[in-house]
């Protein structure tokens, strides 16, 4: 804001008025005042972004205890090759062997429906998971109760597991969107290992098939 001070005038001798002079000062102080009330107002009306964040279950370190046994009927592989293309394969419940193979990629209409079905045939209420969110949501049910919720779905014995295993022409991308799907699908049990020698042949022999299904998706 600008103040207009003005200095005294006198007469000089003779009668003739003296011209008054003139200064101007800029106070700055209601533009600072302005400023901090900007400041403040932003701070409480805008929402701070939570850091995004993966889930990842993490291996626990081998202590030499009895390891927990899982049925071959309930375990799927699913193994990450180039081009953005998955492979999954079940595996023979008598000799253990990879059945027909199957390949899809990583689009909502791939992997992600096989993933849901399959864990819904094995847990039944696994669709409860987003009804708990709902009502998180809606504050009907607090933080700490949805979580022992969704964890006691996830953790269900009869649920799905996917090992998962990937050759060298996959992507770190690749590691990311199957994370993404076990976070999306509810799978709570799922691991990273390497992939066999075996495996890599399924791929190579698979490759006539891997080629025509990314002709397809082209």
């Amino acid at each position: 804001m600008a103040e207009i001070e003005g200095g005294g005038g006198g007469h000089k001798k003779g009668g003739k008025p003296k011209g008054k002079k003139l200064s101007t000062r800029v106070d700055f102080t209601p533009m600072v005042d302005l400023g901090f009330l900007l400041i403040t107002f932003f701070m409480l009306t805008t929402s701070l972004n939570k850091p995004k964040t993966m889930e990842l279950n993490m291996p626990v370190k081998d202590d030499g205890s009895e390891k927990t046994a899982v049925k071959v009927s309930q375990t799927v592989t699913v193994l990450l090759t180039g081009n953005n293309q998955v492979m999954y394969y079940f595996s023979d419940p008598v000799t253990l062997d990879p059945m027909t193979p199957q390949i899809t990629d990583y689009s909502a209409g791939g992997i992600r429906p096989m993933l849901l079905r399959e864990n819904r045939k094995r847990v039944p209420s696994i669709d409860s998971v987003q009804v708990y969110k709902d009502l998180f949501k809606i504050n009907k049910m607090s933080e700490s109760d949805m979580k022992a919720n969704i964890n006691r779905l996830k953790s269900d014995k009869e649920g799905l597991i996917v090992i998962i295993k990937a050759d060298d022409n996959a992507k770190f991308n690749n590691i990311v969107d199957i994370l993404d799907e076990m976070l999306i699908c509810n799978i709570g049990r799922y691991a990273i290992v390497d992939i066999s020698e075996p495996e890599k042949e399924l791929i190579k022999s698979s490759a006539p098939l891997l080629a025509a299904a990314l002709n397809k998706t082209n």
